[in-house]
């Protein structure tokens, strides 16, 4: 879980500076989107691969509005006393401590929960009731029943293509977000991210995005998974500290992708055809 304060808060009387803007390269209108989204109190869904830009959005969006963001990066085990809260015994006794979902209502934050569908069904209605005309949070264990602080947005994300064999989404929930489809950036884009991300050059970048290009193409041949940009941008930054580009690749690209030694020989060819 990660807690980031986007906005001035007044400390002793002075301003404190404001965090310094997350980089992002839109692909179309989704800024334009989500910020109607949120003036207009809508929950919002992120759809896209794994390492496509999904996270670096929210955080740019939650800088970009001024308000703070609370992510969770949900997991099969979650349950909703992890989301709301739960009462805690220490030294004076028993009290009750927020979860992150309780936090960000009371706070009027942005709640991004990461891979959603991760998380168990039972857990997930809890967010039902934020996601409609009431953006209300109740809380059974307290007895309490929140109204969401103004500014508060609900966001979620995950990888259609990944979870569709595994498990997905309700559509009883689903119909509660508006949809932003993400993919990996046009060619051009994806050699300006990289470049920017990891203070490689033009041709190393331009090589890279063209080889992770060409591994996607393995998706067909068992590869559970394709290389994501924040892959290439872990590779970029090896090779600009001086590792070997096909030492870079092995480890930051091809290593995390697949045991599988043919999948993993067919992958190193590709190196080889790209840094020749």
């Amino acid at each position: 879980m990660n807690l980031s304060a986007a906005p001035i808060v007044p400390v002793d009387g002075h301003a404190a500076p404001r965090a310094a803007e997350p980089w992002y390269a839109p692909s179309g209108d989704e800024v334009t989107i989500f910020e109607q989204c949120h003036a207009r109190q809508l929950a919002v869904m992120l759809k896209g691969p794994t390492g496509c830009g999904k996270t670096r959005f929210v955080e740019h969006m939650a800088w970009r509005l001024g308000r703070p963001l609370v992510t969770v990066s949900c997991h099969d085990d979650m349950t909703a006393s992890d989301l709301l809260g739960r009462f805690l015994i220490d030294h004076d006794g028993t009290r009750w401590s927020d979860g992150p979902l309780t936090r960000a209502v009371r706070e009027g934050a942005l709640c991004y929960l990461d891979e959603v569908v991760e998380a168990r069904q039972d857990t997930i209605v809890v967010l039902h009731p934020l996601t409609d005309h009431r953006r209300i949070l109740p809380l059974d264990k307290t007895g309490e029943t929140l109204d969401a602080a103004p500014g508060f947005q609900l966001v979620v994300s995950y990888n259609p293509g990944y979870q569709r064999m595994l498990k997905d989404l309700k559509p009883s929930t689903r119909q509660r977000f508006v949809a932003l489809d993400f993919d990996f950036p046009p060619t051009e884009q994806e050699v300006r991210i990289v470049m920017h991300e990891s203070g490689a050059d033009h041709a190393t970048a331009h090589a890279l995005v063209s080889l992770g290009q060409k591994l996607r193409g393995l998706q067909d041949r068992g590869l559970a998974e394709v290389p994501s940009t924040r892959l290439l941008i872990a590779t970029a930054r090896l090779i600009a500290s001086g590792i070997g580009v096909r030492s870079a690749c092995n480890a930051a690209l091809i290593a995390p992708l697949s045991d599988d030694a043919a999948l993993v020989g067919a992958m190193r060819d590709l190196v080889d055809l790209t840094f020749i």
